[in-house]
């Protein structure tokens, strides 16, 4: 059985937060200390583990306590302990780290460094890490690296862990920081985002739930982001946050087993990484002239909706009444509600986010003896195994070749696959 794991992050993710889920999962406090003090700055703080209540629920918080000498330093002062990426590298190679935690600290660290140069304008080896670079977040890396070397996580080819994590919500407000106050996500955070293309959507929350510690951990050592990969669950860690929050502050590891089979299909043609996070929006109605609903589908393709589509339904005192549903990408949530509001007489909308498996697709043209038409082709896995799974003529260029022919849409339809699939029979 191949050891993995999946990070649930329904309020995002900082760096204390992978530390209390690690040593929820039974990762011995004295082990991380025992390992950090490799690092030369045990006299800079000390770690600490206790059970918090979040909303009711139970999870394991980790305390990152700094001192110094004149005991007047605190968290909010941590700058004072800023460090370059060359100090930093030096310190974690001589710390005499098991190899895969000194290897995916270095990796987070390189990653942070480039995401905040970019940010800056700076060369990675210039960065300044600030509160980024403190004694609590280089505790915070190290330590999350060290607990998922220690609780047996398998490597992939490429050396980094079997670690998935879903979607990041996004946050917002704003947070001070070394630099005065900011807007959430910080720059460094949507930087982070943008390297390796994450998902993200807004759960509502205006705070800032994606930490720059937490985003290089995650986009650095993360395999594919989305949908759990097929497991069995063998247990759940819990690391609670710092604020308060209208839903319950924790990040949930979920540590499993995979079958060999399973192993192999998530590191080659890996059905997760087609996964992407879509919002859906439903409403019912049965007070609307049914004539409007053909305009609101059009107004919602036009501001980015991905489908829309109309169930019939009974309603209250009897009534008949449609439930429409809309389909879209978060960046698009917004604009679909606005149309929905107003172009019908709906009073409130659910929204829900949900990930869904799409096929790898591209838009082929094909010649006929009637004219061009564009074919959708969509398929699995990847070179050379790709399979195609699908071979789809556009139906308004069929519609167009045959009203201009005066011939049946069937047989454009046929002809355009005839050709296409004579084209691509090797």
């Amino acid at each position: 059985m191949i050891k993995l794991a999946y990070l649930q992050c329904p309020t995002g993710i900082s760096g204390d937060m992978c530390l209390g889920a690690l040593v929820s999962l039974g990762v011995p406090v004295e082990y991380l200390v025992e390992k950090l003090n490799g690092l030369g700055i045990a006299q800079e703080y000390q770690l600490r583990a206790e059970l918090v209540q979040r909303n009711g629920q139970q999870a394991t918080k980790v305390h990152v306590d700094l001192v110094d000498h004149d005991h007047q330093h605190d968290h909010k002062h941590s700058h004072r302990h800023g460090r370059h990426l060359p100090e930093i590298e030096l310190m974690i190679s001589k710390a005499g780290l098991p190899s895969r935690a000194e290897a995916w600290s270095l990796a987070v660290f390189r990653q942070l460094a480039v995401a905040e140069g970019a940010v800056h304008g700076i060369a990675p080896e210039k960065v300044h890490f600030h509160e980024v670079g403190a004694v609590d977040a280089i505790v915070d890396i190290v330590g999350t690296c060290l607990g998922l070397d220690w609780l047996g996580i398998e490597s992939n080819h490429e050396g980094l862990p079997l670690l998935y994590c879903s979607a990041f919500p996004t946050g917002g407000g704003t947070v001070r920081a070394a630099h005065g106050q900011m807007a959430v996500p910080v720059p460094a955070v949507l930087k982070l985002w943008e390297m390796r293309g994450c998902p993200v959507y807004s759960n509502g929350i205006d705070r800032e739930l994606v930490t720059p510690t937490g985003a290089a951990i995650a986009t650095t050592l993360v395999k594919d982001f989305g949908a759990p990969p097929p497991m069995t669950i063998k247990q759940v860690g819990l690391g609670a946050g710092s604020i308060g929050l209208p839903i319950p502050n924790i990040l949930r590891l979920w540590l499993g087993e995979s079958t060999n089979l399973q192993a192999n299909f998530t590191n080659s043609n890996d059905i997760s990484s087609t996964l992407e996070t879509i919002s859906v929006l439903e409403t019912q109605i049965d007070d609307l002239n049914p004539q409007a609903i053909g305009y609101v589908f059009e107004a919602l393709f036009a501001v980015g909706a991905v489908d829309v589509f109309t169930q019939s339904i009974g309603m209250k005192k009897s009534r008949p009444g449609i439930l429409l549903t809309v389909i879209c990408h978060p960046e698009n949530l917004l604009n679909c509600e606005a149309v929905l509001f107003r172009e019908t007489t709906t009073l409130g909308i659910r929204r829900t986010t949900q990930q869904r498996t799409i096929l790898q697709r591209e838009i082929q043209p094909v010649a006929t003896e009637y004219g061009q038409v564009r074919v959708k082709v969509a398929w699995q896995g990847k070179l050379p195994e790709k399979l195609i799974a699908n071979v789809q003529p556009e139906y308004e260029d069929c519609a167009e070749l045959a009203r201009k022919h005066n011939i049946p849409w069937r047989e454009i339809q046929r002809l355009a696959l005839q050709s296409w699939y004579l084209a691509h029979k090797n």
